[in-house]
């Protein structure tokens, strides 16, 4: 989802250091993934199941597009902060639902999987910006196409194809490389940073939950 954070080319806002501004990212990433563990082990599945699966959407959807209006409309780090919670709680409840299917030992390595791979593709994008600047528009097409493979796959043929969560993979991975390199090229402040963060969390939780499923299947 190109939330438009790295359109951002100047800032009034005081700028901060390299080092600081990336700390700030790592920080807010952490933040992310902290509530959502905390979410699948203090959440019962069985709570989010007895919601109705219609009101249950509108509320996700709801709150996922409010959190991205916050954080892309604000300039104050607090307001951005506050949208990406607004992203991440409904992201948890996706998470919790789909972890409760998988033995706890699948969960552990698609986490380790999930961290080396991002570490790896942000490395990447600090080091080839330009070619992850070329490909974008491939990976957005083939996303679309998958996208709508799967749709029609679940709800008209109820079936669904491992090879998808493969090409899904690949290209979150090159997301990740692309979102990290737009990251490290706008005005580095406190409220470019949490929002950077905002955009690569969604590349990476929808990494993890492609891995987790290509894990599980082993």
């Amino acid at each position: 989802m190109d939330v438009g954070v790295f359109d951002r080319t100047e800032t009034s806002d005081q700028l901060i250091s390299a080092s600081m501004y990336n700390l700030v990212i790592g920080l807010t990433l952490i933040w992310g993934f902290a509530i959502n563990w905390w979410m699948v082990l203090n959440v019962p599945v069985e709570l989010i199941n007895s919601v109705n699966p219609f009101f249950f959407f509108i509320g996700y959807f709801a709150s996922c597009f409010f959190g991205i209006y916050l954080f892309k409309k604000s300039d104050s780090p607090m307001v951005s902060f506050v949208g990406y919670n607004f992203v991440v709680v409904p992201f948890g409840l996706i998470i919790n639902m789909v972890v409760s299917q998988y033995d706890p030992s699948i969960v552990l390595e698609a986490i380790r999987v999930t961290g080396m791979v991002t570490f790896v593709m942000m490395l990447l994008g600090s080091m080839y910006p330009a070619f992850f600047q070329k490909i974008i528009g491939g990976l957005s097409i083939a996303l679309l196409c998958v996208i709508v493979v799967e749709l029609i796959e679940v709800f008209i043929f109820n079936t669904h194809h491992g090879i998808l969560d493969w090409i899904v993979a690949i290209i979150f991975c090159g997301y990740i490389g692309y979102d990290w390199a737009r990251a490290n090229a706008i005005p580095k402040t406190y409220d470019n940073a949490v929002d950077s963060a905002a955009a690569l969390y969604m590349d990476i939780i929808n990494l993890f939950l492609r891995i987790l499923r290509i894990l599980g299947r082993k």
